[in-house]
């Protein structure tokens, strides 16, 4: 569950760093247009990088629906990752047999390692003892 936490973590991470980018992105593409008569859009001086690089209709349009696209992506990854995590439909009294299933299956394979270890401990003796049998002779 740990792992699922950290994508879904990673995940709301990259769509605010993709709203971030698409809210910059029309910020700084956009078309300069007056919304009252008494707008004025500033003259730049010849050392003053522009603030907006205006792009074609066309193409500040494509731009905008591939960010879109973009969003929508991973906001259906952040809900396929949400409806995987554990308990959503699952009430606490499965959720506590699925712990005592998890709990038994841990002790066996922990009764398993400890076998394994007196068995690769007693092959150790042996060959130990098999070894100062040949150094002898």
């Amino acid at each position: 569950m740990g792992d699922k936490l950290t994508q879904l973590q990673e995940s709301m991470d990259q769509l605010l760093t993709q709203f971030i980018a698409a809210l910059y992105y029309n910020e700084r593409h956009h078309d300069l247009q007056k919304f009252s008569p008494n707008d004025k859009i500033p003259d730049l001086k010849q050392d003053q990088p522009p603030e907006v690089e205006t792009l074609d209709p066309e193409q500040f349009k494509a731009g905008q629906l591939e960010l879109a696209r973009d969003l929508i992506t991973k906001e259906q990854q952040i809900e396929y990752l949400i409806s995987t995590l554990p308990g959503l439909d699952n009430s606490e009294r499965d959720q506590l047999q699925m712990i005592r299933e998890l709990e038994e299956e841990l002790s066996a394979a922990e009764q398993q390692r400890q076998e394994a270890l007196k068995e690769r401990d007693e092959v150790l003796k042996r060959l130990d003892g098999l070894v100062r049998l040949i150094r002898r002779h």
